[in-house]
């Protein structure tokens, strides 16, 4: 899997309403990681890795980011407008954190979005709500 769309897509787990949700768990489409998103400083939205694959977490180490889990990959979103969030999302398998939007489908379907060189390149991805 490319780094760049396992991160941004992780941006769209983080939120599910148009309010701060309680905290939730979300998966990414390939189910090798799980990020807890909750309520962080000054009313935005972070997200924090809590479970990854054997594979995500080698990835993760060879761009620079050991360990995996604990890492927060999303923060500061904020909402925009009903059902958009804005924020800053961590790409651990580069190293780089980068522009992100989280677009709400359905209260278990977020769609994360991230772009790079002022928006030139993007890619999205489709996160699920682990259910308890």
């Amino acid at each position: 899997m490319a780094p760049f769309p396992l991160a941004l897509t992780l941006a769209a787990a983080l939120f599910a309403g148009a309010e701060p949700p309680a905290p939730t768990l979300w998966r990414n489409p390939s189910n090798t990681v799980h990020v807890r998103a909750a309520p962080c400083g000054n009313g935005g939205m972070c997200a924090t890795v809590v479970w990854a694959s054997e594979k995500a977490k080698a990835d993760a180490r060879r761009g620079g980011t050991d360990p995996l889990i604990g890492t927060q990959l999303f923060q500061n979103f904020r909402i925009v407008r009903d059902g958009l969030w804005k924020g800053t999302v961590f790409v651990p398998d580069i190293n780089q954190r980068f522009s992100g939007t989280v677009t709400v489908v359905d209260e278990n379907t977020i769609v994360g979005k991230g772009c790079a060189l002022l928006g030139t390149i993007c890619k999205s991805q489709t996160w699920t709500r682990v259910q308890p």
